[in-house]
């Protein structure tokens, strides 16, 4: 079975992070999205990936090929252009996947916490699902008494059921998903201004093909600054994501969940809860929780909580909620 990953969307509620990286390169408790993703379906024994890229594809490719070099996989990619959908993004990689018997798609902005390996195994068409407060900003199923999807709709405005489509969905009959792909695309017909795989999977439905629903624990949305900060803190509390060193810096207090990259240095600070921290990072004087801090940034006399700070930011001497970018420099002090 292959695993299709969708890319190549420019990340807009994620600004101003998405100017300089994609959004599936945010990280989150110590890494990216796209490697919590990528790393979970290794485990549930996927080797087969078909990435499609679009928005800063080049730093993707790059990531992909330096982070899995050595690992027993095998990755394609495929560019979006122009990007009109999700389930144009399947359909672009038609070629790629057209000798599958089945098909995983799992969207690039989302990590979701659930037995991948017994969802993979699972007999026939399964779509991944969870009961949210605010369904109409989703793509929504409507189901059977028995757990069968009767109904597919992206974004409703009055929602008839709250069972969300969380991102992932594995494909049996592969053949009649792109049929209703090409015969939405080859007529434009689109919902919202794009092509979407929930009409797609609703051509299914129409045509006679069983979809069967399953229940995912938790789904963390990382597309937007709230949820991505609220991943980090659920994720840094669990046992595989927590920091197995000793951390232990000059007159420093270290209040766990965190997670603190290599060759970080840091004293005079207050560190935690639920903060992250990458690589080469500098925090002097500064009190910090509740917060994503990129490589090579570098706080001074900072307070900062639930604030997320690009790669090589410099930030000098205040106390507020900030969501800086890459390449970024604050001096309050000036």
């Amino acid at each position: 079975m292959k695993a299709l990953i969708p890319l190549a969307g420019i990340g807009s509620r994620l600004r101003p992070h998405t100017h300089t990286q994609p959004k599936s390169l945010v990280p989150v408790a110590g890494k990216p999205v796209l490697a919590h993703i990528m790393d979970r379906l290794i485990s549930g024994g996927i080797s087969e990936f078909v990435l499609v890229v679009g928005y800063l594809s080049e730093k993707i490719i790059a990531f992909v090929e330096q982070q899995y070099s050595g690992h027993d996989i095998k990755v394609q990619f495929v560019t979006q252009s122009p990007r009109m959908g999700i389930g144009h993004a399947v359909w672009m990689a038609k070629n790629e996947i057209q000798n599958s018997e089945e098909l995983l798609i799992i969207l690039g902005d989302s990590i979701l916490n659930m037995d991948y390996e017994n969802f993979i195994h699972k007999k026939g068409n399964v779509i991944g699902i969870k009961k949210v407060a605010e369904p109409g900003l989703f793509g929504v199923a409507e189901l059977k008494k028995d757990g069968l999807i009767s109904k597919l709709i992206e974004k409703p405005s009055i929602p008839k059921s709250n069972q969300a489509l969380v991102g992932i969905y594995k494909i049996a009959n592969l053949l009649l998903l792109m049929n209703g792909l090409d015969d939405a695309i080859k007529n434009d017909r689109r919902t919202l201004g794009e092509f979407h795989l929930t009409d797609a999977l609703m051509y299914m439905v129409d045509h006679g093909e069983t979809l069967v629903s399953y229940d995912v624990e938790n789904w963390y949305d990382c597309g937007k600054m709230a949820s991505l900060l609220r991943a980090n803190a659920i994720l840094l509390n669990k046992p595989e994501f927590k920091d197995k060193r000793k951390l232990k810096f000059p007159k420093t207090i270290i209040i766990p969940p965190v997670s603190i990259g290599q060759n970080c240095v840091i004293r005079n600070a207050v560190i935690g809860p639920n903060v992250a921290i990458g690589d080469n990072s500098i925090v002097n004087s500064s009190i910090v929780k509740n917060s994503i801090i990129g490589s090579f940034s570098e706080l001074n006399y900072t307070v900062l909580e639930e604030s997320i700070i690009g790669n090589d930011s410099i930030i000098r001497g205040h106390v507020n909620s900030l969501n800086i970018g890459d390449n970024t420099e604050i001096n309050f002090n000036a």
